[in-house]
């Protein structure tokens, strides 16, 4: 998993996101202000860095001139779209504005990920292994045949893993944008994964929701 560095000096939410990305694997620091955030940049490697704009001392902007080939997702409430612009000039793989949905900021943090840095070829949990270039998945050593489709949505619940994810999400990046069903087939497609790897008490379904892969 990745490490994240979060710039916001709203100590409630500079918490509440590191707490949901630790939850997801990662390890998260955090800073609250500018200049901390440019220091701890410059002294650790970070995978990815999470910004505010509005900063105590420099600003965010001001931040990822300072640190530069770190992947950054601008987090505020600066909404202008010559904010925007500036940011992405500045080389930001994202820019979301407060207030913000948490699962949002979840899955863009994913998406960057997917994009910038090196994945994981295996995932093993509770005697599972599921070898992703391979496309490949053993249970307690023993191969289990799965459908591609059933391998595409195992993928999609194990890269959002600990995240609510609604069976929209689910159709859309396990089916593909265009794909024409309905959501029951994500329901049939779980219970036939939950069936063959034992995956009854990770697998949750989430009332009104969707699923969600716990791994925790």
């Amino acid at each position: 998993m990745a490490s994240i560095l979060v710039v916001e000096d709203e100590k409630a939410i500079n918490d509440l996101v590191c707490s949901n990305l630790t939850m997801m694997g990662h390890s998260c620091f955090s800073a609250l202000c500018g200049r901390e955030g440019v220091a701890m940049a410059r002294e650790h490697s970070f995978d990815l860095l999470i910004l505010d704009v509005m900063l105590p001392d420099i600003d965010g902007f001001a931040v990822l001139e300072n640190v530069r080939n770190v992947p950054a997702i601008f987090l505020t409430t600066r909404s202008g779209a010559s904010d925007k612009v500036r940011g992405f000039s500045l080389g930001a793989d994202d820019y979301i504005t407060k207030p913000f949905l948490l699962t949002e900021l979840l899955l863009r943090v994913t998406a960057v990920l997917r994009r910038t840095q090196k994945q994981d070829t295996v995932y093993r949990i509770d005697g599972l292994e599921v070898q992703f270039d391979a496309k490949q998945v053993y249970l307690r050593g023993e191969a289990v045949e799965l459908t591609l489709q059933e391998f595409n949505l195992l993928q999609v619940l194990i890269e959002h893993r600990n995240i609510a994810l609604s069976r929209q999400k689910l159709l859309t990046e396990a089916w593909g944008v265009n794909f024409m069903g309905e959501s029951r087939t994500v329901a049939v497609h779980i219970q036939k994964l939950r069936k063959k790897l034992e995956l009854e008490d990770r697998i949750k379904t989430v009332y009104k929701v969707g699923y969600r892969f716990e791994d925790k």
